[in-house]
């Protein structure tokens, strides 16, 4: 076999059933073996998508997301890595190169693709014979659902996917790593004991998830722990899922990206945090000061190098799901189990959802009446903006698991329309909404094509705003003039049906639940929602506005 049926080969055997990307001259011989169709192969329009398709497939199925792109299109897919590495998302980027022997003489498309890859990859691996194919395979794999995952890059000139293997490929795969969390490594006993001690003596303890709660997929221990003890439970905005949020114990998202006063207050006034899978960046605390560092503080997660990163904590270094049962397990020994006397008032949440008139569209009133049509296994995947922030404050999740995507690794624009392609293949079963905006549909428009090709069961949300609404706002937050932000707005509904889609706009609140209603009939299909830009309406953003929960 040649090197390009071995490397498809090799993804076989580690279960791999799709990947995203698209052709160039450099992976020509790649694509006449993904003719076979043993894989599936997701031609996108854009390597940055491919990319983002890749990142929501790994985040929903616990599997690796796969993307290839060709040389000349390995600039374009930094963006979408950046984010998998931050949010530390398993990938394996493939990307295929001119023979590295004519890198000085000016290959047409030749670049340094391993010093761009390397400070935003968990490792760059250069393929320089066939014969180091299986143990790069395996390496790859390895390394991204071990640990802290993330993306793993592979280079692979195309002369080794042309060349031929001589002899019998040894190495076999190691099935382990062919989903994560490939182990799951338990946290020092004698730490968790003086975490149990801590939690026991504490009066107001509130545990907050992250997305490694997500990854770990430690949402039952989540909820059994805080129904054992009578604990609050809240999320960062990519941590939403880790408890439905309709449980009498769930106080929402917190912190500076969609956290309300509410969810807020209940941090505030507590004492102890178990912090479960977050990396405590700045969005998610709102600058370290929610939690403040003047409390006392829980901190579990797998990476240690995000363990006590920004908080002086009792640092459980292990896996999320491993290390709450582990810590179960001790209370439950305990001779005394007493119950936290925390009163959450549910209905306060409810009462104060504003429901002002406006003259285009409440985005409270959508996000309710989206919910109320939601399937329980709907998928919502959420650009930076409208979308995100009034989903993570307003949209209970209805049950726990992973539902939600956000892509505040790095928060670019254009994640969401490409990813809910990747999200389509993941969950074929479920209803997927894309929430974007106007701003973020500019970078990705393109992938509608892919969406009405691939006939995906998918309801584009955007908001339309006429501008790019988030720094309007900051500029105005910030008493600066509004400058560079506002563009025209298309026919966004001619340009969805030109690219065959059912297109639907809203105007007013009363057009919300039956316009909803038919775009979720008809899919694959775009709703363009008429919203005030917000600076304007002013979204849960700390320290935006003091007037929401």
């Amino acid at each position: 076999m040649n090197g390009s049926r071995l490397l498809l080969s090799l993804l076989k055997d580690y279960d791999i059933e799709h990947i995203f990307g698209l052709p160039g001259e450099s992976s020509i011989s790649l694509y006449d073996q993904l003719k076979e169709g043993e894989i599936r192969h997701i031609v996108t329009r854009d390597e940055r998508n491919a990319v983002y398709m890749a990142d929501a497939y790994a985040k929903l199925t616990y599997k690796p997301g796969v993307v290839e792109g060709p040389s000349v299109g390995s600039v374009y897919m930094l963006p979408g890595v950046a984010e998998a590495y931050k949010s530390s998302t398993p990938l394996i980027v493939i990307t295929t190169d001119t023979p590295l022997y004519g890198e000085k003489e000016n290959y047409l498309t030749a670049l340094d693709q391993t010093s761009l890859f390397r400070p935003i990859t968990k490792e760059t691996i250069t393929i320089y014979n066939i014969q180091e194919l299986p143990h790069a395979i395996r390496r790859a794999f390895r390394l991204s659902t071990s640990g802290k995952p993330g993306p793993v890059h592979l280079r692979i000139p195309l002369d080794i996917l042309e060349g031929e293997l001589e002899g019998n490929v040894e190495l076999k795969a190691q099935k382990e790593f062919s989903k994560y969390p490939a182990q799951r490594p338990l946290a020092d006993k004698e730490m968790i004991k003086k975490a149990v001690n801590l939690i026991l003596r504490s009066e107001i303890p509130v545990i907050i998830c992250g997305q490694g709660a997500l990854y770990s997929m430690a949402w039952d221990e989540v909820i059994e722990l805080a129904e054992l003890l009578g604990i609050p439970v809240g999320t960062t905005i990519t941590g939403k899922g880790c408890i439905p949020e309709t449980h009498t114990l769930s106080i929402g998202v917190v912190g500076g990206r969609g956290g309300t006063s509410f969810s807020n207050s209940i941090v505030d006034k507590s004492d102890l945090i178990i912090l479960v899978g977050s990396n405590t960046d700045s969005a998610n605390t709102y600058n370290w000061t929610i939690p403040s560092r003047g409390k006392t503080i829980i901190h579990i997660d797998i990476s240690e190098a995000e363990v006590g990163n920004n908080y002086d904590s009792i640092n459980l270094i292990g896996d999320a799901k491993a290390t709450l049962r582990e810590i179960i397990n001790e209370i439950k020994s305990n001779e005394k189990i007493n119950k936290k006397n925390i009163v959450l008032d549910g209905n306060v949440f409810e009462q104060r959802l504003s429901e002002e008139k406006r003259e285009v569209v409440n985005p409270l009133r959508f996000i309710k009446e989206l919910w109320n049509l939601s399937p329980e296994d709907a998928v919502l995947i959420a650009d930076p903006g409208v979308g995100a922030i009034y989903t993570a404050a307003f949209y209970k999740a209805k049950r726990a698991g992973r539902y939600f995507v956000f892509n505040y690794g790095v928060g670019g624009l254009g994640y969401s329309i490409p990813a809910s392609v990747g999200a389509n293949f993941a969950r074929p079963n479920s209803l997927i909404f894309s929430l974007s905006g106007d701003g973020s549909f500019g970078f990705s428009a393109g992938e509608l094509e892919t969406i009405r090709r691939v006939n995906a069961n998918v309801v584009i949300i955007l908001f339309n705003n006429g501008s790019y609404g988030w720094i309007r706002a900051e500029m105005r937050a910030r008493g600066k003039d509004i400058v560079g932000t506002d563009f025209s707005s298309p026919d966004y509904v001619k340009i969805a049906e030109g690219y065959g889609l059912s297109a639907y706009k809203i105007t007013n609140d009363e057009e919300i639940s039956d316009t909803l209603k038919r775009a979720i009939k008809n899919t694959p299909s775009l709703v363009e929602v008429i919203v005030e830009p917000e600076d304007k309406f002013v979204p849960p953003v700390m320290p935006w506005s003091k007037r929401f929960l």
